[in-house]
């Protein structure tokens, strides 16, 4: 594969990573509006991002080990198929018990895109023009957090909720029939044996690499899982100013996970250490600025840039200790990722309703603390190898 098809392959694999994005963390935006439509608490609702996430951590290796052996461009495809119909399905307003299936039913498929995505995007190329292509592919998270996720936010607090499922689903459908007609078929050349890509398991340096990527994630949604929650209650921030903190958010995130994409590749604890202490920084932040609306825009464009590259570092962290079992650790990362995600809203949720919503930003924490203990052990493991 050359440059160019590489190049193609990262740039659509970027907008379904938009239009699957902007499905799974689009809810953040419109929480409050689920829960008043469904008559049940905030952290109840949550369960729509928690549980979405964690089926992706329980189901996302096992589906890409079989997955490996298709071809790459038919499993995209059939992802964001799912995708799709689940959108699709839940702009009807079903029994939330049923919204929470159509919910679930597309992230089985998730880590297939990531993994697929990253790997035929970055097959036979240098260290570091991987982690160039990725962070395009992963960029499709922040893209996705200042454009359709503030817009849906935004059309949902003037008119109705359901309509963030038509716009999610209509990029969806697009970048279907873009990947139908511009991307080549992609079939697995290279049978890996189950046993071999589990083998990676056993390696140290993949041990702590996960810890690194489940921490962090951990860590950045407590928080932002009850983004729009809080500013709203905590910081009485109205819905319409609420749609443009996601798109502020985003834009930094967008500009952090550039940066952070050229320079993990050279300095990578410096750079992850640079963006972990944002964990502390931003309560510090929120605790300490006054109420004034332009003080709050400068603590979320700072917190958008100290979360912007968390998944990207996991990528990171995770797949430079598996260089022999690329697709395995990518789902692996998408897997751990999601499964902070879905811890981070759980215990985000239960602090919010054991001790209010202004505790939201410090409940990350010691989730951070913890990332940069793994993140010292993780070079102490490389220095000894």
């Amino acid at each position: 594969m050359n440059l160019i098809v590489n190049k193609k392959v990262a740039y659509i694999g970027c907008l379904g990573v938009v239009g699957i994005i902007s499905t799974e963390f689009g809810v953040i935006g419109i929480l409050p509006q689920i829960a008043k439509q469904y008559d049940i608490n905030i952290g109840t609702a949550g369960y729509l991002l928690s549980m979405f996430a964690l089926t992706i951590a329980l189901t996302g290796p096992f589906m890409v080990l079989y997955a490996s052996r298709f071809d790459k461009k038919k499993i995209m495809m059939n992802a964001l198929g799912l995708f799709l119909i689940s959108n699709f399905f839940s702009f009807f307003t079903p029994p939330f018990w049923l919204l929470m299936i159509f919910r679930i039913l597309p992230s089985i498929l998730h880590p297939a895109f990531f993994s697929m995505a990253i790997a035929a995007a970055t097959k036979e190329t240098s260290p570091q023009l991987q982690m160039r292509l990725t962070s395009i592919i992963i960029g499709g998270i922040a893209i996705a957090q200042f454009t359709l996720i503030p817009f849906t936010t935004f059309i949902a607090s003037i008119y109705a909720w359901q309509l963030s499922y038509v716009i999610q689903g209509l990029i969806i459908l697009v970048t279907l029939i873009i990947i139908y007609r511009y991307l080549p078929s992609m079939p697995n050349t290279e049978v890996k044996s189950f046993k071999n890509q589990l083998s990676i398991l056993k390696r140290p340096r993949f041990i702590a690499g996960t810890a690194v990527n489940l921490f962090l994630i951990t860590a950045w949604f407590c928080s932002y899982s009850y983004f729009a929650d809080y500013l709203s209650k905590a910081k009485g921030l109205s819905a319409g100013q609420i749609s443009y903190a996601l798109l502020l958010f985003g834009v930094m995130g967008v500009i952090s996970n550039f940066l952070a994409g050229r320079l993990l590749g050279k300095y990578m604890v410096k750079t992850t250490l640079f963006f972990l202490v944002g964990t502390i920084l931003v309560p510090l932040a929120f605790h300490y600025i006054s109420g004034s609306i332009f003080s709050i825009a400068l603590v979320i464009g700072f917190w958008g840039m100290m979360y912007g590259p968390c998944f990207l570092i996991g990528v990171g962290y995770m797949v430079s200790a598996a260089e022999d079992a690329k697709e395995f650790a990518n789902s692996l990362q998408t897997s751990f990722g999601n499964l902070g995600v879905s811890l981070g809203a759980a215990i985000g949720g239960w602090f919010i309703n054991h001790y209010g919503i202004s505790i939201t930003p410090w409940v990350g924490v010691s989730f951070g603390v913890l990332a940069t203990l793994a993140v010292f052990y993780r070079a102490w493991l490389d220095k000894s190898s």
